[in-house]
């Protein structure tokens, strides 16, 4: 994300490049959410991560993703189906054949983005096993991370922990309502 980040700045900067605005709509779906907020990837001992505005449509099958940087310079957008993944930035086109070998690519680490639609509201994921964080903070274990829902009712904030193989923090900070709950 932060190769992107700064790629971004760059095409800004220089007003070379811009991502077209003409997106294809998305299908409707019954389930589909939506939200926006600012969003921070670490992983500890690598240069990759980065932070920014996200904007999260859709649904697990079927979405769109767009990342800005702190100033509003729209960087990324991915758009997702059934069958694959399709990135744009300024300057390139890339493919992927699912959510988690973009993430992969992009960070070095896959960040579940289908459980994310769901931590997002403040639950587990449904597809896979989870278990109720003890003690005082709120939250829960699901797919290897440990996501603390502590600010998440006064502040909207999750933090999402990975320990293994390399330490992976993601925070977002959601700055719209929660929509198709």
């Amino acid at each position: 994300m932060r190769r992107l980040l700064v790629a971004a700045l760059a095409a800004a900067l220089t007003a070379c490049a811009s991502i077209s605005d003409k997106s294809q709509p998305l299908p409707v779906q019954a389930d589909a959410m939506q939200f926006s907020g600012k969003l921070s990837v670490k992983v500890t001992g690598s240069d990759q991560g980065g932070s920014g505005s996200f904007d999260l449509q859709g649904t697990p099958r079927a979405g769109l993703l767009e990342l800005s940087t702190p100033l509003g310079q729209l960087i990324a957008r991915t758009r997702w189906d059934g069958e694959s993944v399709l990135m744009q930035t300024p300057k390139e086109q890339r493919r992927y054949p699912d959510l988690d070998t973009l993430t992969q690519d992009l960070l070095g680490e896959a960040i579940p983005v289908a459980a994310l639609f769901d931590w997002l509201r403040g639950r587990p994921w449904p597809d896979a096993p989870s278990q109720t964080l003890e003690g005082e903070t709120k939250g829960f274990k699901q797919l290897g991370w440990t996501v603390d829902l502590s600010g998440f009712a006064e502040k909207s904030l999750i933090v999402a922990r990975r320990s293994e193989p390399n330490e992976v923090v993601l925070r977002a900070r959601l700055e719209s309502p929660v929509a198709g709950q």
